[in-house]
C-alpha cells in the first residue's frame, strides 16, 4: 500500500482548515496545521511534510504572507513542496508566491477532489495551477527563462541529468548509486561533470540552482 502524502495545512480560518481536512481523500494525511506566517514556518520545519497547502494572505511575520512562508523554508524546497490555495486570483499574488518557490497555485473555487489532485501532482514534482493562473506565471517569467534552462540542461547527458536531480533532492552518493544501480565512484564522476558543466562549485549550489529553476 502506498504511503499517504504528508500534508501541512496553512490557513488563518479554522473552519476552512477543518473543511479541507474532512474533504481530502485517502492519498494524503494532514500532519499539522498553522494559522500564521510564524506558525507555518515552525510546523513546516518540525514536520518536513511532502506538501504544504498554503493560503496567500496570512497574518504574522513581516507581512509577506504565503510568499514569506515559502522563503522562510527555502532550504527545505528540495524535499517539501508548497502549493498555494487562496481566494485571491490577483497576478501579483500568484507571481510572488511562485517566485518564492511554490510549485503551484489554485483558487478556493475548486472542489475538494481537484485540490487533492493538485496536492498529488505537486508531491510528484509537477506544477499545478488553476487554468487562468498559469498565464500569469508565463507572462512573469517568460519563455526566455525556459529557453535558458533548456540550454543549461542540454549540456548534461541523460545519466548526468538523473544524478543531478537526485543529488539536488538531497540523496547521498550511496543512495544515488543504489537508486541508479551504479557505483559510488561513478556517481562521484557524474557529479563532478555536472558541477563543471553548470559552472557550480558544490552540491549546495546545485540544489539552489535546481530549486531556482523548479526542476526538482
Amino acid at each position: 500500500m502506498t504511503e499517504p502524502i504528508s500534508l501541512v495545512v496553512v490557513d488563518d480560518h479554522a473552519i476552512f482548515r477543518s473543511g479541507l481536512k474532512a474533504d481530502r481523500d485517502g492519498r494524503m494525511k494532514v500532519v499539522a496545521e498553522a494559522a500564521t506566517v510564524d506558525e507555518a514556518i515552525e510546523v513546516t520545519r518540525r514536520h518536513a511534510p511532502a506538501v504544504v497547502l498554503l493560503d496567500v494572505p496570512l497574518p504574522g511575520g513581516r507581512g509577506g504572507g504565503g510568499a514569506e512562508v515559502v522563503a522562510g523554508c527555502a532550504d527545505l524546497l528540495a524535499r517539501t513542496r508548497f502549493l498555494a490555495l487562496s481566494v485571491s486570483d490577483a497576478a501579483e499574488d500568484v507571481v510572488s508566491v511562485i517566485r518564492a518557490g511554490a510549485r503551484g497555485y489554485v483558487t478556493k473555487t475548486v472542489s475538494g477532489a481537484e485540490i487533492s489532485d493538485a496536492v498529488v501532482r505537486v508531491a510528484g514534482g509537477d506544477a499545478a495551477f488553476s487554468p487562468r493562473l498559469a498565464g500569469f506565471v508565463h507572462d512573469a517569467f517568460g519563455t526566455a527563462a525556459v529557453a535558458s534552462v533548456d540550454d543549461e540542461l542540454d549540456r548534461l547527458s541523460a545519466r548526468e541529468l538523473e544524478v543531478m536531480r537526485l543529488i539536488a533532492r538531497g540523496y547521498s552518493y550511496k543512495e544515488v548509486a543504489r537508486e541508479l544501480y551504479i557505483s559510488v565512484k561513478t556517481v562521484e564522476t557524474h557529479v563532478s561533470a555536472v558541477l563543471r558543466k553548470l559552472q557550480l562549485s558544490s552540491r549546495h549550489e546545485l540544489t539552489r540552482w535546481a530549486v531556482d529553476r523548479r526542476i526538482l
